[in-house]
């Protein structure tokens, strides 16, 4: 008998989409039964028809789908009617914000669903093709510096006119991971002057292979500024007054500056003051990724464009759905390339090697227990606690 899987609908403003018609193609060439909730695709680009096309069922209502199913795939945390209709045993895929959501992941572990939550993926070459982290994040940086111009009241590159000429201007990224360094390469190839920071040594070469200036003030000898994950870590106070000391001289000369830090687990770093900001031109822009954590900068509103003394402050929710099309094949991608890596074809059926280092890594709930050693104490078996889930 075929695995079932059924992609649910997105709720409230998410626009992305779990499975793409050509994922979902893919899906049942393994050897799927797959459903798609009416509407998933819509805000995507994608048609039902689409969908039916490829063989997937189309259901108004997924309820009883979801009842029987073996697989339920989504963007981020579904509905708690979601999961109290999921089977015990059945696979839950998605960003599923445990750190944020204990109470998700409880309700998770009391319906007896195994639940994996791809943004804990770990950075290994074997997983490169399932890091959800890594697609959504070069989208959203090469969106934050199209933000930027637009909030921007003058051009990026140097032009020469017989009028005169205009300065390029100047782009200073913080954070140089998969966003930061997308943000650099965009701002390069439209022209501007563009300085980067991290906390990372190893992003130096990085920044400069994209034609970056690279800023950072000198850590500890042997402080490679890194988790064994190669996640940035949070510093040493020391650290982070003496690179708070060099930002601020640096920031003032800034046109725009798009802030991308976060850390695994933790709020994001406060990287921009206040009085950073207000060191700033008139005129000059501040694109904040990292605002749904809390925030880069002090002085963001998550959700809102807002105005600090004529400094535009940019803090868009879902910054990947901003780019909904592309963002969803993307992470309709990382999907399918985790599954078909724990799918027997052979014996038609899912595979799920608990002591496999990816499962290891994402999975955050089996047998009615909470399983992920970064997670609270395991939660009995058919317990509902009936906490509030914060998706």
């Amino acid at each position: 008998m075929a695995v079932s899987l059924v992609v649910v609908k997105e709720q409230g403003d998410e626009t992305r989409v779990a499975a793409t018609p050509e994922t979902v193609k893919k899906l049942i060439a393994l050897g799927f039964s797959l459903t798609v909730q009416a509407g998933a695709g819509k805000a995507s680009g994608f048609s039902d028809e689409l969908y039916r096309d490829e063989g997937a069922k189309i259901a108004k209502s997924v309820a009883s789908a979801i009842a029987k199913a073996d697989v339920v795939v989504g963007v981020k945390a579904p509905s708690k009617a979601t999961v109290k209709a999921m089977k015990t045993g059945a696979l839950l895929i998605a960003q599923l914000n445990p750190y944020q959501d204990a109470s998700g992941v409880k309700s998770y572990a009391a319906q007896g669903v195994d639940a994996m939550a791809m943004e804990l993926m770990p950075r290994i070459t074997r997983a490169q093709s399932m890091d959800v982290l890594s697609s959504q994040s070069n989208l959203s940086g090469y969106k934050a510096v199209l933000d930027a111009t637009a909030e921007y009241n003058r051009a990026l590159p140097m032009m020469m006119t017989a009028a005169g000429t205009v300065p390029a201007a100047r782009v200073f990224v913080m954070g140089a991971g998969v966003a930061g360094l997308q943000a650099i390469a965009t701002a390069k190839r439209l022209g501007a002057i563009v300085s980067a920071t991290d906390v990372r040594r190893a992003a130096a070469e990085q920044v400069q292979s994209l034609g970056g200036t690279f800023v950072m003030v000198e850590a500890d000898e042997e402080d490679s500024g890194e988790t064994a994950g190669g996640y940035a870590k949070e510093m040493s106070a020391d650290y982070q007054k003496r690179q708070a000391a060099l930002v601020s001289e640096h920031i003032a000369k800034q046109d725009i500056v798009i802030c991308t830090a976060l850390i695994p687990g933790r709020p994001a770093p406060e990287l921009v003051t206040k009085a950073m900001v207000e060191k700033m031109k008139p005129g000059s822009v501040i694109v904040d990724l990292a605002a749904e954590q809390g925030g880069n900068c002090k002085l963001s509103k998550f959700g809102e464009v807002s105005d600090h003394k004529g400094v535009k402050i940019v803090a868009h929710a879902n910054v990947p759905g901003r780019l909904a099309g592309n963002a969803s094949e993307l992470y309709s991608r990382n999907i399918f390339n985790f599954i078909s890596a724990f799918y027997d074809a052979e014996g038609a059926k899912l595979a799920i090697d608990w002591d496999d280092e990816i499962i290891a890594g994402i999975g955050l709930t089996r047998d009615g227990a909470i399983v992920h050693p970064a997670l609270a104490a395991p939660v009995a078996k058919g317990k509902n606690n009936g906490e509030k889930n914060a998706s």
